[in-house]
């Protein structure tokens, strides 16, 4: 993946407000929230890699809550070297108040979702949506181009119910303006948790935007309207993903089981700034720890070297998207990643649970390309697209439209 080291156009939009403080955002989220009214998971996968040499293990970079949230704190040595062109595309918050607590509430739910029967699943699934709402199993392709049928998922926009309701932007951004559908019968307590631990990543991701902003704004004027704070603060786009791994021995492929990306394919997030939990690993319902060492989260870094990537429990961690490291002219840097499962005898009827935050911009969202980087798959003649009509040509790839 080559780094973008040349000016590029920014987002447009006719919204011209500034950057704003960490401290106007944590006392009128709501305000902002109301006003402005995906899965964006991967674009880029990479060819398969081997898992036979141990990869290094590398903390990533963390910022505390109580510096986070102070708008005149320099933390601009920690954003550039979690998310500069020498970093590895991820850091963590640490210290966030109530994070814990909603965190273990949504993850101890995910087995219970994945296990209920059959026809009440499909009853929150939405093919129009290529499931990118509601419940998802074994219909994404992984780079191999097999269904992947190692995890399930669960995805909702966890700020808006209904993102719009003019029917022909449902019909033409389904996967962004579709109602969610949430399983208030079977598992009333889902919606309560999925939002609340949806929101609190939201707004702790804003306030990592703005000190972003300040970092890149060091390299270059930006425009007005065009900070990574303000492209998410208007964006009725934000999707949640709550992602359940069946235990890796329920699969048929010894090559799947074998591989660095066992559980996860290799991939580049392509929205904006990704929040993550940790994975949370149970049996039986009961929480355990990892029962193997080289499973999590693996990212390949600028140089081409691949590193297994740790992060407390109790912090949230954020990755860089491929459209932010346009916005950001090439100082903000995406990596791409993978999942690894634990293996051996310990590790059978293991399962993993987490939650992802797809923070991106909004579907009308106009981007800008550069030229003649390979960076993007999907480039329209004129170098412009839409965020919505970009995210369409991703799903292509990575689903069957047939199914």
């Amino acid at each position: 993946m080559t780094c973008l080291n040349r000016p590029t156009s920014l987002f447009h939009s006719s919204d011209h407000s500034l950057l704003v403080p960490p401290s106007a955002i944590i006392s009128g989220f709501s305000q902002i929230l109301h006003q402005s009214s995906v899965r964006s998971s991967a674009i880029r996968s990479i060819p398969q890699m081997s898992s036979a040499v141990p990869a290094p293990t590398v903390s990533t970079v963390t910022i505390s809550y109580p510096e986070l949230k102070d708008p005149t704190a320099d933390i601009s040595d920690q954003i550039e070297r979690g998310f500069g062109p020498n970093g590895l595309g991820i850091l963590s918050i640490s210290e966030v108040p109530g994070y814990t607590l909603l965190r273990r509430n949504l993850l101890h739910l995910a087995p219970r979702l994945a296990s209920l029967p059959e026809e009440v699943k499909q009853e929150i699934e939405d093919p129009h949506s290529r499931y990118n709402i509601g419940w998802s199993h074994g219909k994404e392709k992984l780079e191999s181009g097999k269904l992947d049928m190692l995890k399930g998922s669960f995805y909702a926009n966890p700020i808006h119910d209904v993102p719009t309701n003019e029917l022909s932007l449902v019909k033409r951004y389904p996967s962004y303006c579709g109602p969610n559908i949430w399983p208030r019968a079977a598992l009333p307590e889902l919606e309560h948790a999925f939002k609340a631990l949806g929101k609190l990543i939201l707004e702790v991701g804003l306030l990592l935007a703005y000190h972003c902003d300040r970092y890149v704004s060091n390299g270059f004027k930006m425009h007005e309207d065009g900070s990574l704070q303000q492209v998410l603060l208007r964006s009725r786009c934000h999707k949640g993903r709550l992602l359940y791994y069946f235990p890796a021995h329920q699969c048929t492929s010894t090559d799947d089981r074998e591989s660095m990306s066992s559980w996860c394919g290799w991939h580049t997030d392509h929205g904006s700034l990704t929040g993550l939990t940790c994975g949370m690993f149970t049996r039986d319902a009961m929480e355990l720890p990892c029962p193997d060492s080289a499973a999590g989260l693996y990212v390949k870094t600028r140089s081409g070297q691949i590193v297994k990537v740790i992060y407390g429990e109790d912090e949230i961690a954020y990755q860089i998207g491929e459209t932010t490291e346009i916005l950001s002219r090439g100082q903000l840097c995406a990596t791409p990643h993978c999942v690894q499962a634990p293996k051996g005898e310990a590790a059978s009827g293991v399962e993993r649970s987490t939650f992802a935050l797809f923070m991106q911009p909004d579907w009308d969202e106009k981007l800008i390309f550069p030229e003649l980087i390979n960076i993007h798959e999907f480039i329209t003649p004129n170098g412009s697209i839409s965020f919505g009509d970009y995210t369409e040509k991703v799903l292509d790839k990575y689903y069957d439209l047939n199914a």
